[in-house]
């Protein structure tokens, strides 16, 4: 009798996991349906899926796939990605040298490359002083990846953070909050002569870091649809007859607020590499370097104020 009740106990739970796991993997189906319908290759359908049920319902991949009931918020999120929306804008997240961002469409998502540029600012000041003591100003700041990752690499520096955009700067100063690290963040438009003189600053600055808006407006065409659609042209584009334009900006704004010694990093435009040296050794800026990154492209321009 005993041994019967424990094989009706066996069948019962099992029925019950068994019930649990198809419902949980009917949503999932559904959402990696929904993507691959939208033409989207099957191992990104399928990590996709997996991370709107493990980030947004903040589940591991093991409890994501245990029972779960319908969740028509999650498939709303499924169909915006699908209809071409960034996935980092749908969940409102993204990652950046490890560490968590907030991002929406007033600022840019972060990419791999631009790590790099941080790693070429942190080294760079490893090799002097070590981090201590340091003013670090990043340009152009968007979602504030650069100023809140070089805040946390180099914990005795001095991290300020410049934007234009007021809503860029509001994600940015989130980020900060998120990532529990100190950083000054001012509204400055460098293109105005007005902004950049009431900074009054003079030779004070060790590091000047930025990745201005490099895209030429011709090159639109051969951009993907998804980042012409949604991320801010704001942060984007440049004139199509001044594509140094914020390059020569900021390393005229560099040659004054630099002191002797201090150093400039770009992230750049790849067609514009060997441009943006000669324009910086013209300024009269020295040990012009011009680095490639880990897609072999002209990437990153690294540079001294004598």
């Amino acid at each position: 009798m005993a041994q019967s009740f424990e094989l009706c106990a066996f069948f019962f739970t099992f029925a019950h996991d068994y019930k649990c796991i198809s419902d949980t993997m009917g949503i999932y189906q559904r959402v990696r349906q929904l993507l691959t319908a939208a033409e989207i290759e099957g191992g990104e359908a399928q990590a996709i899926a997996f991370m709107l049920l493990e980030d947004v319902r903040g589940l591991s991949r093991a409890e994501a796939l245990m029972c779960e009931d319908e969740d028509d918020e999650l498939l709303l999120m499924a169909q915006r990605i699908a209809d071409g929306e960034p996935v980092q804008y749908v969940t409102g997240k993204t990652w950046f040298c490890g560490n968590p961002l907030h991002v929406s469409p007033g600022v840019l998502i972060p990419r791999p490359e631009t790590e790099e540029l941080v790693s070429l600012v942190a080294s760079s000041c490893a090799d002097g002083t070590e981090g201590a003591a340091l003013r670090i100003v990043d340009i152009g700041t968007g979602s504030g990846c650069i100023a809140v990752s070089l805040a946390k690499l180099l914990e005795h520096a001095a991290v300020e953070a410049w934007d234009v955009s007021e809503e860029a700067l509001a994600i940015a100063e989130s980020n900060a909050r998120l990532n529990e690290v100190s950083v000054a963040f001012r509204k400055v438009d460098i293109l105005s002569d007005a902004d950049v003189k009431a900074l009054d600053i003079h030779e004070a600055i060790d590091v000047i870091v930025s990745n201005p808006p490099y895209i030429c407006h011709r090159e639109a065409a051969d951009m993907e649809s998804h980042v012409l659609d949604h991320e801010p042209h704001l942060a984007l584009f440049v004139p199509d007859d001044d594509p140094l334009l914020f390059y020569r900006r900021i390393a005229t704004i560099g040659k004054e607020m630099l002191r002797s010694g201090g150093v400039l990093c770009y992230e750049i435009n790849r067609l514009y590499g060997p441009d943006t040296v000669a324009m910086l050794t013209s300024l009269g800026y020295r040990d012009v370097q011009l680095l490639r990154d880990q897609f072999d492209n002209d990437r990153m321009v690294k540079a001294i104020k004598p």
